[in-house]
């Protein structure tokens, strides 16, 4: 593929500072990408060899395309790189792939075929995993207020663990698991006061949240005893719990590696209190996910072995600094597999070019012939209701041209959907060829967690299907919506 022959073309002051000009608008980041995607010869994105105006052909647009050999190959990256990093220390690691970043029965068969357990956050995930078939006790139950008809589902199913989240709820899953006369196995989810570096919405160990029993102290009515303490002494109490052990999750879409180790650390100082203090040994450890994904050229993924070895080592101090017994861990990655198996397809409609006034210290911003900048609006058919990360968290993304390739200079562009909200973007700031016209397909990388999973009707449009591509073959595995579908639910006629 040539080189942008604008490649000396400047940066945009409206341009964030991360947001180089590409030397080549045609290139992939690969970063962002399943591997098998690749331009064609005459230019075009494929996916395993087929190119994208054919999955629009068949499928429409928008589609969300998932390479499933790169799940696959994400998935199996990190149960062998955990289980070999701590083999010498527990014996191996249980992966759990994070359900709610994107499920549907093909994805069980999957996680379940390459040895990965499931983990879910409410009876509609239990009741794909059953459709699904996966065993019950490769399943585990997150949520911070399950129903007691989950609780009781999650029982029928014989999970594995019910991660509990609170000391109302141990009680409550206590006494329905005595009226069953069954024990339920139960893992106690603690906050260990460890801020991760992300978006606040995403950060979910600290204090002020909504998930998870405190390690502070004297957060409850029992003086002296934080709720963590008192969960485990309540736990112990009960002969309808089988406690196994503990469980956190810090937030997601992170690279920095401190927050996990201190996650790591003080669990384990925790555990070993609680085996000195009670004589109760809690054979697990669950020290959740949230390994972050590159969604621009500025984003820096971890590899599934370099994230494995410094948990690791961790994990390895600590237990002979305490002289402990190292609890079998487990981790619950979803985004980093998911996420860049899938890209998003759309069609362009509207385009339009919008002068900006320059921002303070821009060069020029004082001169009269230089006091604005262009950014293009391209506007595609979908949008916040197939991809509401932007707005509620402002995730970015990156886009490209990709149903041809082109010669034309970059511009700075802003890549909108067809919603009612000025909020509806898409992508905030990329580069595209100035010449991107109606009818032309984008791609946007990344998408594969949290877009399909937080999709909405929103404005009446129906939600997206999803296709899997391997060896050159597609199929559909979640059917796209229909008008019909929509109108089978009003009850107003």
């Amino acid at each position: 593929m040539t080189a942008n022959p604008h490649k000396e073309h400047a940066a945009s002051p409206l341009a964030p500072n991360w947001l180089a000009v590409p030397d080549d608008l045609n290139a992939l980041h690969e970063p962002m990408w399943a591997a098998g995607a690749a331009r064609t010869d005459a230019g075009e994105l494929a996916i395993d060899g087929i190119p994208v105006s054919d999955l629009q052909r068949q499928f429409g647009t928008p589609l969300f395309v998932m390479s499933e050999s790169d799940f696959r190959a994400r998935a199996r990256a990190f149960q062998d790189a955990f289980n070999e990093a701590f083999s010498d220390i527990c014996g191996g690691v249980d992966v759990y792939y994070a359900g709610k970043s994107f499920l549907c029965t093909a994805v069980v068969r999957w996680v379940e075929e390459e040895g990965l357990r499931l983990d879910t956050a409410s009876g509609g995930e239990l009741a794909v995993a059953a459709m699904a078939g996966i065993p019950g006790a490769a399943v585990a139950l997150h949520g911070n207020n399950k129903s007691d008809a989950e609780i009781h589902r999650a029982l029928d199913m014989k999970l594995g663990r019910i991660v509990v989240d609170s000391l109302a709820e141990l009680e409550r899953v206590a006494v329905i698991a005595a009226n069953r006369g069954e024990r339920a196995k139960v893992m106690l989810r603690l906050t260990p006061g460890v801020y991760a570096h992300t978006h606040e919405f995403i950060a979910t160990a600290h204090e002020d949240q909504k998930f998870g029993l405190s390690m502070a102290g004297d957060s409850t009515d029992h003086a002296g005893l934080s709720a963590a303490e008192e969960a485990v002494a309540a736990a112990a109490g009960h002969e309808s719990i089988e406690l196994l052990g503990l469980h956190c999750h810090i937030g997601s879409q992170i690279f920095e590696p401190d927050g996990f180790a201190l996650a790591a650390q003080k669990l384990l100082d925790f555990l070993a209190a609680m085996q000195s203090k009670y004589s109760i040994v809690l054979p697990e450890l669950d020290l959740g996910g949230g390994y972050g994904i590159a969604y621009t050229p500025a984003d820096t993924p971890r590899p599934p072995a370099e994230i494995a070895r410094a948990m690791a080592a961790v994990v390895r101090a600590k237990v002979a600094e305490l002289g402990i017994t190292a609890p079998r861990i487990s981790i619950e990655p979803g985004r980093a597999i998911v996420g860049t198996s899938t890209f998003t397809l759309y069609e362009v409609g509207t385009c339009k070019t919008v002068r900006v006034d320059a921002p303070d210290g821009a060069p020029g911003e004082n001169t009269a012939e230089n006091v604005t900048y262009p950014r293009r609006y391209v506007s595609v058919d979908g949008g916040m209701s197939d991809n509401a990360r932007p707005v509620l968290y402002d995730a970015d993304y990156s886009a490209i041209l990709a149903s041809r390739a082109s010669g034309a200079a970059p511009q700075l562009s802003r890549v909108v959907g067809k919603h009612c909200e000025s909020g509806d973007i898409v992508v905030r700031d990329v580069y595209l060829p100035e010449d991107v016209a109606a009818g032309d397909l984008l791609a946007v990388p990344g998408t594969g967690a949290y877009c399909w999973a937080l999709s909405s009707n929103y404005n009446y449009l129906a939600r997206p299907g999803v296709v899997a591509v391997r060896d050159g073959s597609v199929r559909l595995i979640v059917r796209g919506e229909t008008e019909q579908d929509l109108l089978n639910r009003d009850m107003g006629v």
